[in-house]
């Protein structure tokens, strides 16, 4: 009981002081109300599992999972790599250059756009628990399968996006470029793939995410002895819910700073988009 009553306290308190920061508007307030909000949730998911006695194979305390990171970083490394830059980042970077290049073909060819299109509609339809066990089968257990995986579920939200954004020009902006003597290839580079640049960057931040995900499953139908989705489908076997989540964290983490990564690049190559200036 003790446990539940300290918690709610700093509850409590936090958003007390969360409260005062917005108000206030302190300086560096947007940084420091999620992270007391996080830390306070934390403290909550703590006080709420040993004030209830809840069993560590049903939810385990966060100190228990951070005992998991701390005491398993090698084993936490090697899933990361494993998962992450050998399949999930090499099937992000194959698949949605490839769905550039096609969107690009596309925009060419109105013939393309009308047969491409329903197949990359279809692809995008087939469901993840399906198509892994049939890219193992074809690639192998190792990364290769994942990768193709990831390829499969980032190619059509990076194509439609890159179609899309290919057609945002304008008449009056393309006939400007007719009159200069303007080819396709001038206009593509200098006009129509910078207004492109928004609609593209949305594409890559949708895929983050789908391609973390789609490794991370592609792994539960065979995988070599390491990666993220391995782990968590044996550590699930073993009852030991502490490195679950500890993987969870992780790949949380991974997702997160992946997607801002890409944000960052989007803020600086679109400064001039009226959805990145800053409002006065």
């Amino acid at each position: 009981m003790m446990w539940i009553l300290i918690s709610l306290a700093i509850w409590i308190a936090a958003i007390a002081l969360n409260l005062f920061l917005v108000r206030q508007r302190a300086p560096g307030s947007a940084f420091l109300v999620p992270v007391i909000f996080g830390f306070t949730v934390l403290i909550l998911w703590e006080g709420m599992v040993r004030g209830f006695n809840i069993s560590p194979v049903l939810l385990p305390p966060p100190s228990s999972i951070g005992l998991a990171l701390a005491s398993e970083t090698d084993i936490l490394w090697q899933d990361l790599v494993q998962t992450f830059f050998k399949g999930a980042l090499t099937g992000y970077v194959m698949g949605c250059g490839a769905a550039v290049l096609i969107a690009i073909a596309i925009d060419r060819s109105p013939f393309l756009q009308r047969g491409l299109l329903p197949v990359g509609n279809f692809i995008a339809a087939l469901p993840i628990v399906g198509l892994a066990p049939i890219m193992v089968m074809w690639f192998g257990f190792d990364w290769h399968s994942k990768a193709a995986v990831v390829v499969a579920m980032v190619f059509f939200p990076m194509l439609v996006n890159t179609v899309q954004g290919l057609q945002a020009t304008d008449h009056m902006q393309r006939d400007l470029m007719r009159t200069y003597a303007a080819g396709y290839a001038p206009t593509l580079l200098k006009l129509r793939l910078p207004a492109a640049m928004p609609f593209i960057f949305n594409g890559l931040k949708i895929s983050t995410t789908l391609a973390l995900i789609g490794a991370i499953v592609a792994e539960f139908f065979g995988s070599p002895i390491k990666g993220m989705g391995f782990r968590i489908s044996t550590e699930v076997g073993r009852l030991s819910l502490d490195m679950v989540w500890a993987e969870i964290t992780v790949a949380a983490i991974l997702g997160s700073g992946f997607y801002g990564l890409v944000a960052l690049m989007e803020k600086r190559m679109t400064f001039w988009h009226p959805s990145q200036r800053k409002s006065r």
